[in-house]
């Protein structure tokens, strides 16, 4: 007698700071790279040099936190998906970009992919995956989103700062821009009460500000919360 394995959805991250943001999702079939915020050697580095078995890559926009790979990539024969507002302020061309619509789902391999719109301070997306029976919901660099979903069972979400962990010397500018472009903890709280997470297995924290975030204290919080086993990306 044959044994059918369920296929889960995996998420792992490489990095994840204004320094550069590497992560991926694979439902054991397919990998796909989601984001490739770091110089194409490291993140060759970060996969033991073994990228001929990733499927593509996503880049989500167009700061270099999230793209600086993403030449690279496309230079190593990997397709890379993105919005056409994020391939043209890059200035990349090729067979290998291929441009997202957003609320359209793809398919890259056995992974399917619909990308929705974020707020931040240039084009932005977030994704969502399903997979082997599972989804999984990416959302960075916005501070906030209108979406609400079902049946998830990894949320991928950035939490870069709280109002109590800002530093206390930080200019306002700088201050106001993270308010209106980053998701706060406070803000991610609001979210995940307005979400289904009945399903829900992990939480990974993203993109966490070095100077602005306390980790321990935010994993702390949104697992007393939830319930639900929390990571900090990038650790």
């Amino acid at each position: 007698m044959s044994r059918v394995f369920k296929k889960m959805l995996t998420f792992r991250s490489y990095a994840s700071s204004s320094s550069g943001n590497l992560h991926s999702i694979t439902d054991g079939e397919t990998t796909i790279i989601v984001d490739c915020g770091l110089p194409w050697k490291q993140v060759q580095k970060a996969f033991d040099f073994k990228t001929s078995g990733i499927s593509a890559v996503l880049c989500c926009h167009a700061h270099l936190d999230h793209s600086k790979g993403v030449p690279g990539a496309a230079g190593a024969g990997l397709n890379v998906y993105l919005l056409p507002e994020t391939r043209k302020a890059l200035r990349l061309s090729g067979h290998r970009y291929h441009d997202i619509k957003l609320f359209e789902t793809f398919s890259i391999g056995t992974i399917a992919v619909k990308a929705f719109s974020l707020e931040h301070d240039v084009p932005n997306c977030g994704f969502l995956f399903a997979g082997g029976g599972e989804k999984s919901v990416y959302i960075t660099d916005t501070y906030y989103s209108k979406f609400r979903f079902t049946g998830l069972n990894i949320i991928a979400i950035e939490c870069n700062y709280s109002i109590p962990t800002l530093a206390p010397d930080l200019p306002p500018e700088q201050r106001k821009r993270l308010l209106r472009s980053h998701f706060s903890l406070e803000n991610l709280k609001i979210f995940l009460s307005k979400n289904d997470l009945s399903r829900v297995r992990e939480i990974w924290l993203l993109h966490l500000s070095r100077g602005n975030s306390d980790a321990e204290n935010f994993k702390r919080e949104i697992a007393a919360q939830t319930g639900i086993p929390v990571y900090v990306a990038g650790e």
